[in-house]
């Protein structure tokens, strides 16, 4: 009865036996001494392949185990070596801990949950251990459980875009399922090299499965999506597209401006300086201050009230209820943009006009990045909340803990 009392309070299963349980004073601790049943003894700890003895290791060690109240607890047992043929001398497996780590399966899955709840100064004081502690116990969770939950499988509709996640031109790439919304695959670079990595990991086979892709118009995803997806179809996505058109208008506002001002007229100079946000913004979002606004440039500046209609009508061509209308239009737009005789918007038509199918094939399967913007997002929150990251694998490993569907649930929690 005390030893089945005890096993619930320490976190450990049947595997493990309890010989007995002890407070040590030096370490301040409560120590329980265990070992494992005899099936699961000298099993290699890497493959878990049963394997002859090689030495006694280093003798008796210790792995902290989930706190008794305020109590730190601690197992101890023996930490033999055996002789696996596929990994050589290796510490034996032990049912209560993950191999290399020093910590019980229990403390871990706890600190792997607090991670993607918490901040990290929370987990710290409540865990008792460091950050970059906290970073190596999330490592180890998701490389199990991403081991038993294969996240690439079946994948059909996949995004993908790149993030940054410090100063200095350091991204991530990420890659997204349409269908689950999860993240599925990251990894530090922006570039065809890391791309590949991915198709490499997923196989030709399953890149074969794949059927749609949307991205931003980077040269360096639509030419490794060619290489290696055959079957599927590139979908641009349509906030990149508008957001083509708002920088183009940008640059007939700045180009306004800097003729005013060059030509002495400070009055109209200074109203289009503060016209920025009203250019921008959505003509349903706009106050009554940046309504008057836009009325007064319609009034005094035919050409840029003519390129705020052109971006205004290339945004309402990805919101009509049909493909069909929405390509009519765009084609609408595309003459207009063309004969406009504002450079940038004839530099822009043409621009579209090179990227047509990909846009053409979000309008008829009404696909965007907008799952991998809310994933970005949720990065970026991550990243401040942990106050930044040492190394991008840590951030990936919790990302993928957060996103990817890979968060361990409390122990003792179903």
């Amino acid at each position: 009865m005390r030893a089945r009392v005890w096993k619930r309070l320490l976190g450990v299963d049947d595997k493990t036996v309890i010989e007995g349980v002890e407070f040590d004073e030096d370490a301040d601790a409560v120590v329980a001494h265990v070992r494992p049943r005899k099936p699961t003894k000298r099993r290699c700890g890497i493959c878990g392949q049963r394997c002859p003895g090689y030495d006694q290791g280093d003798g008796r060690r210790r792995w902290r185990a989930l706190d008794l109240g305020t109590t730190k607890v601690c197992l101890e047992a023996d930490a033999p070596r055996v002789s696996c043929p596929e990994h050589g001398p290796t510490v034996a497996k032990v049912p209560w801990a993950r191999h290399g780590s020093g910590f019980t399966k229990g403390f871990e899955e706890q600190v792997a949950w607090l991670a993607t709840h918490t901040s990290k100064s929370a987990v710290r004081q409540l865990m008792r251990i460091a950050w970059a502690t906290v970073g190596r116990i999330v490592t180890r969770v998701v490389a199990e459980r991403s081991a038993a939950v294969d996240p690439l499988a079946n994948l059909r509709r996949i995004g993908i875009d790149e993030i940054s996640y410090r100063k200095g031109q350091r991204y991530l790439t990420v890659v997204v399922d349409h269908v689950s919304g999860r993240l599925v695959w990251a990894a530090p670079g922006r570039d065809k090299k890391t791309l590949r990595r991915f198709f490499d990991l997923l196989g030709e086979d399953r890149c074969n499965e794949i059927r749609l892709v949307s991205a931003d118009a980077a040269e360096w995803i639509a030419d490794v999506v060619a290489e290696r997806c055959k079957s599927a179809t590139l979908c641009l996505d349509p906030f990149h597209i508008v957001a083509w058109a708002t920088d183009a208008l940008d640059d007939v506002r700045r180009q306004t401006w800097n003729d005013a001002r060059r030509a002495g007229q400070k009055a109209l100079a200074k109203e289009l300086k503060g016209a920025r946000y009203a250019l921008w913004r959505n003509p349903e979002d706009l106050t009554e201050r940046q309504q008057a606004k836009l009325a007064d440039i319609r009034r005094t500046n035919d050409r840029l009230y003519r390129a705020y209609l052109m971006k205004e009508q290339l945004r309402m061509v990805f919101h009509q209820d049909s493909p069909a209308a929405a390509l009519a239009l765009l084609e609408r737009w595309l003459a207009w943009a063309c004969r406009s005789r504002i450079p940038v918007f004839v530099k822009l038509s043409r621009k579209i006009r090179r990227h047509r199918a990909g846009i053409q094939a979000a309008l008829s399967h009404g696909l965007s990045n907008a799952r991998v913007e809310s994933v970005n997002t949720k990065i970026r929150l991550i990243t401040r909340r942990a106050f930044g990251f040492r190394s991008p694998e840590a951030l990936i490993a919790l990302a993928m803990l957060c996103l990817g569907g890979l968060c361990p649930p409390l122990p003792g929690r179903a």
